[in-house]
């Protein structure tokens, strides 16, 4: 009995059916998590790079055109339309405009506030249109939900509490003389 018990695990160690198997069970989440990764990555990239497209192409407007001074709402819409690739754009992007002196510099706050679909309310931001020759910082943030939430590089990104994803864009520009 023992004599075939050692037979058999002998035989097991020098078979080598099954290998493919091991392997593939093994790699195949590495590989598909750089997938996924990547996919994410892209879209991430892709929604960014929109954003702050959309963002100097509406503060070019707003700088050439002059005397034009946009509401909060009327520069949303002029963003929103450049920006395709923003889900729910007028939702979901949060503007913040403020007055910069160049000769006596403070920089931003690192908090940016941001839309949450969590909370009924929108928070709060400045929005402070400029006036004649004055240096003026916009910061605009918009909210996604990625595809793959909790998998890939979306699992480690900082979310909020409704599992959106921020992206940032900001842009200077003076206000031109009437």
């Amino acid at each position: 009995m023992r004599h075939k018990f050692i037979h058999r695990l002998s035989r097991f160690r020098h078979d080598d059916s099954g290998h493919a198997s091991i392997e593939f069970a093994i790699m195949f989440p590495i590989l598909f998590y750089f997938l996924l990764s990547a996919i994410e990555l892209g879209i991430m990239n892709l929604r960014d790079s929109m954003l702050e497209r959309s963002l100097d192409i509406a503060v070019r407007e707003v700088r050439i055109t002059t005397g034009f001074q946009p509401s909060h709402q009327e520069l949303k819409v002029m963003i929103c339309d450049e920006a395709g690739m923003i889900p729910d754009c007028l939702n979901n992007l949060l503007l913040e405009m403020v007055q910069k002196d160049p000769r006596n510099w403070t920089d931003l706050s690192n908090s940016t506030n941001c839309t949450n679909r969590a909370e009924e309310t929108h928070p709060v931001t400045t929005f402070t249109p400029g006036q004649d020759n004055e240096l003026m910082i916009l910061r605009a943030c918009a909210k996604y939900e990625p595809m793959f939430n909790n998998y890939g590089l979306a699992g480690l990104l900082t979310k909020d509490s409704s599992g959106d994803i921020s992206l940032i864009a900001i842009s200077a520009f003076v206000q031109e003389p009437k």
